[in-house]
């Protein structure tokens, strides 16, 4: 029977995120005590209920980036074609990258060589191990390596128009430049942050990915349940 991973990281009051972006705020609204004064339901059988409030950016915990985010004339997250965030994918095994390396063109070809699956059109995922390292502490989101522009020329070569990482981004807390996200922006690509459990889908080889966005009217980005499904 297939089996369904889970690459989604919880979405949690005052959770870690990019160094760049408020921690969210998610926190209970109305309470089954407080709701009692509603009086829903009958006597016999009288109804509570809870919410809670959440406050925070589109690109928080499991997300996909808009073209929108990076390009002031690109497609914001309700205008992107649902079809492109789900289909063929395959985990590229990256955990020898430490803390704040770069993500170089000969690791690609190395990765892709051990999967057994020649990427064509794949979402490709990058497993380097950072969040099983380091989350839930806060410095995740300081350690995180980096996909250099000639990897990602790389993987747009290939036909991978989505590409994902564990932690806050595809590009090195302390690169200014974004390499990653420029040439995302210049080629139309997209990509997945803050993903995990990737460990779990090395080896498999070629699997189905689907990471469905919240249908934000002009949205930059936006929360999304990551599922792999392998045989």
């Amino acid at each position: 029977m297939p089996r369904i991973v889970d690459l989604t990281v919880t979405l949690e009051d005052f959770m870690p995120t990019h160094k760049n972006i408020q921690r969210p705020v998610i926190v209970p609204h109305l309470q089954h005590e407080d709701s009692k004064k509603l009086n829903l339901g009958t006597p016999e059988d009288p109804l509570t209920f809870q919410t809670c409030y959440m406050g925070m950016i589109e690109h928080m915990g499991t997300h996909v980036d808009a073209f929108f985010h990076t390009n002031p004339d690109g497609a914001p997250i309700d205008d992107m074609p649902i079809e492109m965030f789900t289909g063929k994918a395959v985990v590229l095994d990256l955990r020898h990258i430490p803390d704040l390396g770069d993500i170089h063109v000969d690791d690609m070809e190395s990765a892709e060589r051990s999967a057994g699956i020649k990427i064509d059109g794949h979402i490709t995922l990058l497993c380097t191990g950072l969040h099983r390292r380091h989350y839930p502490d806060a410095s995740i989101s300081l350690t995180n390596p980096g996909v250099t522009a000639a990897a990602t020329h790389w993987l747009a070569d290939r036909g991978s128009v989505l590409h994902g990482v564990e932690g806050p981004s595809t590009d090195r807390p302390n690169d200014p430049t974004f390499p990653n996200h420029r040439v995302c922006r210049d080629r139309g690509l997209a990509h997945y942050e803050w993903l995990c459990n990737l460990e779990e889908l090395i080896g498999h080889g070629e699997f189905h990915f689907q990471g469905l966005p919240l249908k934000i009217k002009g949205g930059t980005g936006s929360p999304v349940r990551a599922l792999a499904t392998i045989d």
